[in-house]
């Protein structure tokens, strides 16, 4: 089993620890619902250092992406940070990722960790205009500082302005007195904050140094846990569940990450145009529990008459609402908001309603 840079601080800090996607990782430290709320009120710091580094160079970097991705890179400046997918070649999604731009030579992309192989696998394989290629993922750590008082705590450790900076936007700087960080605005729980990455070497010093600048702030470590609760009340998707080789970006409610401009020439762009004009049967949607329940991945989604009308891919018990939540592939008929739906759980049909997510808006 793989461990992180930061694996003994989580031990020391008493972190529950689990096997997750072959890491050794935290899934809670003070209880997922603390971990939650911490999260959504103050800040939280999470180690994602598992996650998937790679490096895209050369002059023909920038064909090689776009080729790859069903974003148009061609949008994207230096210090600009993009989210989009790999389209297979058969109509489903090797894996979401982001890209950031350097400058137009120079790109990284940052990939799910329970798909790093196959990714990378995926990437040389289209990589016939030869860009040069780095997996710098065993050398590379992240941390995730996320809360509405995650940029104010870390712009203690930085002579760099960040408090102020835009969504979806990173600087390389010096960071708790170590040069070359990235730090991205960017992040997985709908609560704002920053995304942090160093090398190896560096996590220890400054995941000390972001706890002691958000002391005052009430920071605490987050694990998994907290993690996809507050994804999934945030409404976004997770590879595995709601996205997978299976599954179009146009079915799963991506089309504003698949743009069909001139020159953006991506795998399987005319199936997903198919798709987008003519549309397809089933698509993801959000939805609340009405009764109370806690919606579990492949139950069945019935309409009043028991008829199977889709199936859930994640769900979960909202911290913040105090409700059931979750996503599903639901048929047509019942794409709209508000639209009434029920979950078989355990031979019951429980009542759920289609909602855009997010869930909980803060």
């Amino acid at each position: 089993m793989k461990k992180t840079a930061l694996n003994k601080m989580h031990r020391e800090m008493g972190g529950k620890m689990v096997e997750f996607v072959g890491f050794d990782m935290p899934v809670q430290f003070e209880g997922i619902n603390v971990e939650h709320e911490t999260v959504r009120t103050n800040v939280g710091v999470f180690d994602v250092s598992h996650m998937g580094e790679f490096w895209v160079e050369g002059p023909d970097a920038f064909d090689l992406i776009q080729k790859i991705s069903t974003n148009d890179v061609a949008a994207l400046f230096d210090g600009k940070v993009q989210y989009s997918c790999f389209p297979n070649g058969k109509g489903g999604i090797v894996d979401d990722f982001l890209c950031y731009r350097f400058n137009d030579e120079k790109y990284l992309l940052v990939v799910n960790a329970a798909n790093i192989d196959k990714d990378w696998a995926y990437i040389n394989d289209q990589n016939t205009f030869g860009a040069k290629l780095t997996n710098a993922s065993d050398e590379i750590s992240q941390l995730a500082v996320q809360g509405p008082l995650g940029l104010k705590a870390m712009q203690k450790l930085t002579s760099e302005k960040v408090e102020d900076m835009e969504y979806y936007k990173f600087k390389v700087l010096e960071f708790a007195g170590v040069k070359d960080v990235i730090f991205s605005t960017t992040g997985y729980t709908g609560s704002g904050g920053c995304e942090i990455y160093m090398n190896n070497e560096d996590a220890e010093t400054i995941y000390k140094a972001v706890l002691e600048a958000g002391e005052e702030f009430g920071i605490k470590p987050i694990g998994l846990g907290a993690r996809d609760t507050l994804r999934l009340e945030s409404g976004f998707s997770l590879y595995g569940n709601d996205i997978d080789d299976n599954t179009s970006p146009i079915a799963a409610g991506l089309g504003w990450i698949t743009k069909f401009v001139d020159g953006n020439d991506f795998i399987d762009r005319d199936l997903f145009l198919s798709q987008k004009e003519n549309g397809v049967p089933r698509r993801l949607k959000g939805f609340v529990m009405e009764e109370r329940a806690i919606p579990r991945q492949h139950y069945e989604v019935c309409d009043a008459d028991g008829n199977v009308i889709g199936e859930v891919t994640s769900g979960t018990m909202s911290p913040m609402l105090k409700k059931g939540v979750g996503m599903a592939y639901v048929d047509k008929p019942y794409w709209k908001d508000g639209s009434e739906i029920h979950i078989r759980v355990r031979n019951k049909l429980l009542k759920a309603v289609v909602q855009r997510p997010p869930f909980w808006k803060g």
